[in-house]
């Protein structure tokens, strides 16, 4: 499956769920991840979004592990499967 269509199956089911799903877009910083979730309870989540064959750049691994050292909350989804565990999480709140 393409990386649109598993954004897109992200985006609808974010906002089933009372959330947002921001397109994350940081002229001048390559690498960030696709998207910014607010869930409905105003957890954030950074998302990146693959292909289940799909890598992550140099640059791509590095923002996320910038990222993570000042404790942000990003996720790597690899594929249609990996979007619905995350919505079945999300749906939860069990995202910490």
């Amino acid at each position: 499956m393409i990386e649109k269509l598993i954004e897109q199956h992200l985006v609808k089911g974010v906002k089933k769920l009372g959330g947002l799903c921001l397109k994350f877009v940081s002229p001048g910083s390559s690498g960030v991840p696709d998207r910014i979730i607010i869930s409905s309870t105003g957890e954030v989540i950074f998302v990146e979004l693959k292909t289940e064959r799909g890598k992550l750049s140099k640059l791509q691994e590095h923002m996320i592990n910038e990222m993570r050292k000042r404790s942000a909350n990003v996720k790597v989804l690899y594929g249609l499967q990996d979007v619905k565990s995350f919505l079945d999480e999300l749906s939860g709140d069990d995202l910490k």
